[in-house]
């Protein structure tokens, strides 16, 4: 557990933050990554998305905190987490992809960081904000979207040895991939539901008849 958590493998995040296509590639090659850190960043998000729309201030807020719901939001952030670098890896084993499913989670989870640190700051930042100023919030969650969209970017293109191009035709298949995983498990949990309601009534047919 402790080398999971090692100040090395921290310290490489925070590298990889601020030099994402050469901390992506030592992440690939060299094992500097751990999926542990990227699933707590992924954790660690999901309590700062629901904290972001409990805390905020109404000048940039109208959500209502009574619909905020801490563990079903968590749950879906992780199972969002899960679906991406499920459909990634199953998309880009059909197209050469040279990363593991373990690389997959690092590079998203890594990428999380920015948005984590800026959804912080922008719920901080709404207590101060007056009406008319809410430019600045926007410009705050603005750029934490823009710089995790990047960090997610140049992570898959690392740890698959992919250009450009390739990346984002992967990443495209790869919504299509969680799509049509969803459509499957929906599919498989309607049919299990009507074959477990069918023995059900046969089950009662029986009970009542004997």
């Amino acid at each position: 557990m402790k080398q999971l958590f090692s100040k090395e493998k921290w310290a490489h995040l925070f590298y990889t933050v601020s030099h994402p296509s050469d901390g992506y590639y030592w992440i690939r090659h060299r094992e500097k990554g751990s999926v542990a850190i990227a699933v707590l960043l992924v954790l660690i998000f999901g309590l700062c998305f629901s904290m972001n729309r409990l805390l905020a201030s109404f000048v940039v807020s109208d959500i209502n905190v009574r619909s905020v719901n801490l563990l079903p939001e968590l749950g879906g952030v992780v199972l969002m987490y899960i679906l991406m670098c499920v459909g990634n890896w199953s998309i880009t084993c059909l197209m050469d992809g040279e990363g593991r499913f373990k690389d997959i989670l690092i590079a998203v989870g890594y990428a999380m960081l920015p948005m984590i640190v800026t959804y912080v700051l922008a719920t901080i930042l709404s207590q101060f904000l007056a009406d008319g100023e809410q430019a600045f919030y926007a410009i705050v969650m603005g750029v934490g979207v823009a710089y995790t969209l990047f960090m997610a970017l140049t992570g898959i293109m690392q740890v698959h040895n992919y250009t450009l191009g390739k990346t984002l035709l992967t990443l495209l298949l790869t919504l299509v991939a969680v799509f049509i995983i969803i459509f499957l498990v929906l599919l498989i949990t309607n049919f299990v539901g009507q074959v477990v309601a069918f023995f059900q009534s046969i089950y009662t047919e029986l009970i009542f008849r004997f």
